[in-house]
């Protein structure tokens, strides 16, 4: 490296450890690239949080548990959506999508999982990296639309219960189809720029950690042109993926508790909506204060910062809520089985190896039978013999 080089990076260090007026505009989270060595440098507070506990212990045992819990909940979810549902309807189809979305995602967790065991350095190449940010990406966007359009859906079920079920089931698939195409092509932006650094202090390649600044942009304080495209990106994202849905689902669970408070209905029927309508609100909001709105809150605060060239001290919690939204992939799984007694059932007898032939032939013979409320038994429609299910 030149001596000029050197003596700007002597500068940049000195002007982000420094607390003065005059380097604010040039100070941020990111590493100076030398065209000539092609390697990037960065500060010591960088270095100390690439090389903390926070990013080789505990990001890695959150992926862990996302990988153990996510995996199977949601394979096993979309077994059940797929060969064990018979009753096809909207509520489904949206949730078979969503689990298809969070294992989708998961299966590139062990990625991410040796990545940060093995000192936040990326070994598998430029390529995979942008695979595996496209897809953490891709999954946390929809989520969030799938999401909204089942919180719609409720709403709909509460609202219009005698909805014919054909022309709901089509407008579910042309929506699935609406929103699988906008995540394919929304995330194509994550391509276009590089996601790798290979640094020199500490000896690693970072994958989607380090935004990378020229040192001709930086001498010149052009800085922005080098973060543009993600700052654009993740702001357009954060409108279009996030707050809109936000506020659609929040206006969809208040008219659907206004419905179900003016509801005249009596006895278990109203009971049982009120009870999954509290389940699906309770669900997605932990969802959301978990998973999506740190994380979304901070990639606008993160990005905005680098647009004006403002250090970001908050930049381990922002690599934090980012892990942390990858916990929405075991969350789902619960949203399906609060929500729907109809995959409660499917799940009890996958995991009792019961075939569908068999549950079959047990509720034909359990509805063939009688109960009586005086002796709390049930008795065959025969009448030759009685047998007791309490």
């Amino acid at each position: 490296m030149s001596k000029v080089g050197i003596s700007h990076l002597l500068v940049f260090f000195a002007c982000i450890s420094s607390s003065a007026i005059h380097c604010q505009k040039q100070r941020g989270f990111i590493g100076l690239l030398d065209s000539h060595s092609n390697t990037v440098y960065v500060d010591s507070v960088t270095e100390d949080i690439l090389k903390s506990g926070l990013t080789t212990v505990f990001l890695p045992l959150v992926y862990i548990f996302v990988f153990v819990v996510g995996l199977p909940s949601n394979a096993m979810a979309i077994w059940v959506f797929v060969f064990r549902s018979k009753k096809i309807h909207p509520a489904a189809i949206y949730m078979a999508n969503l689990a298809l979305a969070d294992l989708l995602f998961v299966i590139w967790v062990p990625f991410k999982i040796a990545y940060h065991f093995n000192g936040n350095n990326w070994i598998f190449g430029e390529g995979m990296c942008k695979v595996l940010v496209g897809f953490f990406y891709g999954n946390m966007y929809s989520s969030i639309l799938f999401i909204t359009c089942l919180s719609v859906q409720r709403y709909w079920v509460v609202a219009h219960p005698l909805t014919q079920q054909r022309t709901d089931n089509r407008l579910a698939i042309a929506v699935s189809v609406i929103i699988w195409a906008f995540v394919w092509i929304s995330t194509t932006p994550l391509f276009l720029y590089q996601q790798t650094a290979k640094l020199s202090d500490p000896n690693i390649t970072t994958c989607h950690d380090v935004n990378i600044i020229t040192l001709e942009n930086f001498k010149s304080g052009n800085t922005f042109q080098d973060v543009q495209k993600p700052y654009y990106y993740f702001m357009v994202m954060a409108g279009l993926a996030f707050f809109i849905p936000c506020v659609v689902i929040i206006t969809a669970y208040a008219l659907m508790m206004r419905k179900l408070g003016h509801s005249n209905m009596e006895g278990s029927s109203a009971s049982k909506n009120r009870h999954r309508a509290m389940v699906l609100i309770i669900t997605v909001l932990i969802a959301f204060l978990v998973c999506f709105i740190p994380s979304n809150v901070m990639l606008v605060v993160h990005y905005a910062l680098l647009r004006n060239g403002i250090t970001n001290n908050g930049y381990g919690f922002y690599i934090t809520s980012l892990c942390l939204a990858s916990l929405n992939s075991c969350l789902d799984p619960f949203l399906y089985y609060f929500v729907s007694e109809e995959f409660r059932s499917h799940v009890k007898n996958t995991l009792l190896c019961r075939s569908s032939r068999t549950v079959e032939r047990m509720r034909v013979s359990f509805s063939s039978m009688k109960y009586s409320k005086k002796s709390s038994i049930y008795t065959s429609s025969t009448g030759n013999t009685d047998s007791s299910m309490i």
